[in-house]
């Protein structure tokens, strides 16, 4: 099992949940203090580590078999994105998708870091998913 944290449209009642094949939800939780966060095309979230930034970000962490992480999640998610490890407001470590390097510096996502979390984001767009 891969401990896997979720902050966008794989998140409980997104429209990429059912990539996790039922894998079960561990705890709904925050990042630890010092991420950024960002829109993709309002697609999908993407966050970056940010060691002077306070904010934490809401998701979700669930226990995925590495089958599953390989074969149905990872192949979902944009080239944005990468696979990294982030740290949890409980101080423990979780893998999550973060923004690959290089992409700050293109100026193509919009910071969202204000929201806290993808459906605080959605809601301002007068979505849910």
């Amino acid at each position: 099992m891969a401990r896997m944290f979720l902050n966008g449209q794989a998140m409980e009642g997104g429209p990429f949940h059912h990539h996790l094949k039922g894998a079960p939800l561990v705890m709904k939780t925050r990042t630890a203090p010092g991420y950024r966060f960002f829109s993709i095309a309002d697609r999908c979230p993407g966050l970056l580590p940010d060691p002077e930034g306070t904010a934490q970000i809401e998701g979700e962490v669930y226990d995925v078999p590495e089958e599953v992480l390989r074969d149905e999640l990872l192949p979902t998610e944009p080239a944005e994105l990468e696979f990294g490890i982030i740290k949890l407001e409980d101080g423990s470590a979780s893998f999550s998708m973060v923004l690959r390097v290089g992409e700050l510096e293109t100026g193509a996502h919009k910071e969202i870091t204000e929201y806290g979390g993808w459906r605080a984001y959605l809601k301002t767009l007068g979505r849910e998913s």
